[in-house]
């Protein structure tokens, strides 16, 4: 990073030092928040290695070196059929991920990123021999509970929340991709704050690199609605879909294409959703696509949609689509939630909490506006390239390591003082 003085006083005295970083929730490099911190702490002469599942159609290698960075990955069946479906899925995660972590060896730092809040079973064993824990808290799984099955408190919703309990304790130092969860831990995980750094997750800007736009992907129609995204019950491609039902029939708007780009275990429903509501002729969607095709739909793209509803999860999550929406200066509508104002700010408007006659009328009216529009997009490109850049996360995350590997009881390093001064610096 240029102007600092060094990423050796950042990340942990020496170069040389080794970290082994966990992860069973995505492949990577797809995991792009992960890739990101291989990189940096490579950067910052760190060697690193990864322990991930494979992917279906990419990272599909069982073992990888790329960019330097050496990634190990393993065999896993995608839960289905409720509980039992996880058990095993999870399962199997944690056997690979021990066989895999005795082939890697002994390590400085391991660094095992939820969900599942299971990752601390193979943590416990490195650190017993003398790595320290860094804990990379993706999901409150409690509230992802809640949000994706609506089985309330029940006995699986408490078997969650002890083993968040059990990895809060187990961890040395917290990562945490906001303030929202950033109070989680400190109040719910009694940790310290100043062990508890916020590290936001911030799009690749070399990925997000507007194009020229193409007006052929608008099919014929004026405007192009795009989302970009995971597809899952707890991720509201229903909320966007009923909403530009009642755009088509309440508000007797038909000049636009829409575009649904991502998968997940919800799209199958969604297509049939989409059917019955007679969105066929104006809603494409694409499944997963390449950067290069994702970045021409969101350089056409008129107004980029964000309508995750507000339940326990999301209110306090920060949506990586909403942030890559503003690297391309798009403009966004979303439902109104805590941290997606916190992301936004004005590049953003806002529609009362799951009201889609109101998500509606704000796309009407964003369709209709064309300086708003460039407004909104060029305040989310100023914000990403600014407070919310991955070279403040950067620092958060290299301060978090240095704070990880020395002594507790030696006085804390310049530049890594306090998880909470580093946390606010990226946060706001």
């Amino acid at each position: 990073m240029p102007g600092d003085t060094s990423f050796d006083d950042i990340a942990g005295g020496r170069r040389g030092r080794r970290a082994l970083i966990l992860v069973e929730n995505l492949s990577v490099p797809f995991d792009r928040r992960v890739w990101q911190e291989c990189t940096t702490l490579r950067d910052a002469g760190w060697r690193v290695d990864v322990i991930c599942p494979r992917g279906s159609k990419r990272d599909t290698e069982a073992e990888a070196e790329i960019d330097g960075v050496r990634i190990h990955r393993y065999p896993l069946r995608a839960a289905t059929g409720g509980p039992a479906g996880y058990l095993r899925e999870y399962g199997s995660a944690l056997w690979h991920t021990a066989r895999l972590a005795r082939r890697v060896g002994p390590v400085d730092v391991v660094h095992a990123c939820n969900p599942p809040d299971l990752l601390f079973l193979s943590a416990w064993w490195l650190k017993r021999r003398g790595a320290r824990f860094v804990f990379d808290q993706h999901d409150l799984v409690p509230e992802l509970y809640l949000s994706r099955f609506g089985r309330g408190e029940d006995l699986l919703y408490r078997a969650v929340c002890a083993l968040e309990r059990l990895t809060y304790r187990a961890a040395d130092i917290v990562l945490a991709t906001n303030e929202s969860y950033r109070d989680v831990a400190v109040r719910r995980g009694g940790r310290r704050p100043e062990d508890v750094f916020v590290v936001r997750s911030a799009p690749a800007t070399d990925r997000f690199r507007p194009v020229p736009p193409e007006p052929g992907l608008k099919r014929g129609k004026p405007h192009l609605l795009c989302y970009l995204g995971v597809m899952g019950p707890q991720d509201g491609v229903d909320y966007a879909l009923r909403a530009l039902a009642k755009l088509r029939d309440e508000l007797g708007r038909t000049d636009w294409h829409a575009v649904f780009v991502g998968s997940g275990d919800a799209f199958d429903a969604m297509v049939e959703l989409s059917g019955r509501l007679g969105l066929d002729g104006q809603v494409q969607f694409t499944g997963r696509i390449s950067d290069e095709d994702l970045v021409r739909y969101l350089s056409t793209a008129d107004v980029c949609l964000s309508p995750d509803p507000h339940n326990p999860l999301n209110d306090v999550s920060t949506m990586n689509k909403v942030l890559e929406y503003m690297a391309m200066g798009r403009p966004v509508v979303s439902f109104d939630l805590r941290e997606a104002r916190v992301s936004a700010g004005d590049a953003a408007v806002y529609a009362p909490a799951n009201d889609e006659a109101e998500f509606a009328r704000l796309i009407a009216l964003l369709m209709d506006d064309p300086e708003l529009r460039a407004r909104m997009g060029k305040t989310g490109q100023e914000r990403i390239g600014g407070e919310l850049s991955w070279r403040n996360s950067q620092r958060s995350l290299l301060a978090a390591y240095a704070a990880a590997c020395r002594d507790r009881t030696a006085a804390p390093a310049d530049g890594g003082s306090t998880g909470q001064g580093e946390g606010r610096a990226v946060e706001r």
